[in-house]
């Protein structure tokens, strides 16, 4: 059998590169130099662990040329961000085959991010990599992916997503909970390698619980005001309450959160929208910004205008993507479909929620500066009881 454990990247990989190396029955695997076009570590070493996993198993080696060659393509498929290349360039690999092994590379793939130097164990880096083999997975099974859809077509398949969501929102809560919990040592003593774990449990958990809530107020049109009328609230309340919420993101980032709340701190208005608004523009930012901070700033104007901007030190947005930063949906790759824009969806709620609170959400962006979501609104003072 080939081996391709080597630093050389091909321009185009081809299905006799794939291969994992055999090592001798009496010397156990190790990862010393990554796949061929694989630049994550983390998964070539896993792929290489569930291949030996695989042939101790078997206890043959019959079939372990087809194992190498999907496990091969999975770390390709998903380092790339081209999950059809497992079809593509093994197109003769079992689809039970290929998801089982794909459980099994998962798998490994979180043991080996758990004991990887913080260096290459970053949440942003475990994220996309589960990412990518989620979408590997989808890859390998497209017949299932499109019942599903044929599902929710209609109205039926609107009220069917709501319900889904709604039975979602409980145990992700839950999580979040029990996370931050647990990494503020209410329940004992952790360790700094168990703090980083919660910390991406909560933060994952946050993502999803917002993704969840987008989807309802989505199918609801994404313009609903909580409350009919103006409240009376606490603006500087409302900033801490989302700078509380995204601390364990932005620790696990080594990012600080600023707030500024503006002098005149008790207003009448929304604060239910609000938050939603300020919560999913600062989660954004804290998102797409590696080093810095992230800054909630509500700064009196003229009268009883109040403006509200979240800004964070990150690479800016590409001008090309701000003629479709509000959209919902985006087509995936070749064309089989849409699905839910990792931004657009929260972005789309936000600018309908400022609308509807009489306002428009602009965005001012720079490289190397940062980017900065800003709007105004008529929060005349109230007296709070």
């Amino acid at each position: 059998m080939r081996k391709v454990w080597m630093t050389t990247v091909p321009a185009q990989p081809r299905a006799g590169d794939l291969a994992l190396p055999s090592p001798p029955s009496n010397q156990p695997a190790r990862a010393t130099e990554p796949l061929v076009g694989v630049s994550c570590r983390v998964l070539s070493e896993a792929a290489r662990r569930v291949a030996a996993q695989v042939r101790e198993e078997a206890g043959t080696d019959g079939d372990m040329e087809i194992v190498a060659a999907v496990l091969a393509a999975m770390a390709l498929a998903a380092d790339r961000g081209r999950p059809r290349y497992v079809s593509e360039l093994v197109p003769r690999a079992s689809p039970a085959v290929s998801l089982r092994l794909l459980e099994l590379l998962r798998a490994e793939v979180i043991r080996g991010f758990q004991e990887a130097p913080a260096a290459l164990a970053t949440p942003s880096q475990i994220l996309r990599t589960l990412g990518a083999l989620e979408q590997v997975r989808e890859a390998i099974e497209p017949d299932t992916a499109r019942q599903l859809a044929s599902q929710l077509t209609g109205a039926r398949g609107l009220d069917l997503l709501v319900e889904i969501a709604h039975d979602l929102r409980s145990p992700l809560t839950s999580i979040l909970f029990l996370s931050e919990t647990l990494q503020n040592g209410q329940s004992g003593d952790v360790n700094e390698m168990q703090r980083r774990q919660l910390g991406l449990v909560y933060s994952a958990a946050l993502g999803l619980s917002s993704l969840v809530s987008d989807a309802i107020e989505l199918v609801h049109g994404g313009d609903r005001l909580v409350d009919d009328l103006p409240c009376p609230f606490s603006v500087a309340q409302t900033l801490e309450a989302v700078r509380d919420m995204v601390r364990p993101m932005a620790e696990e980032k080594g990012l600080s959160v600023r707030i500024l709340p503006p002098a005149g701190d008790h207003r009448l208005g929304h604060s239910v929208a609000l938050s939603r608004v300020l919560l999913n523009l600062t989660c954004n930012a804290i998102k797409f910004t590696e080093q810095g901070f992230v800054e909630v700033v509500a700064q009196a104007r003229t009268g009883s205008l109040i403006e509200f901007s979240v800004r964070d030190t990150g690479n800016g947005i590409d001008p090309q993507a701000l003629t479709r930063l509000y959209q919902p949906f985006r087509r995936t790759t070749g064309g089989r479909g849409l699905t839910f824009s990792g931004t657009g969806l929260g972005l789309s709620i936000c600018r309908k929620l400022v609308e509807a609170m009489g306002s428009k959400l602009e965005v001012e962006t720079q490289p190397g500066w940062g980017t900065r979501f800003h709007c105004e609104l008529d929060l005349p003072p109230a007296t709070l009881a």
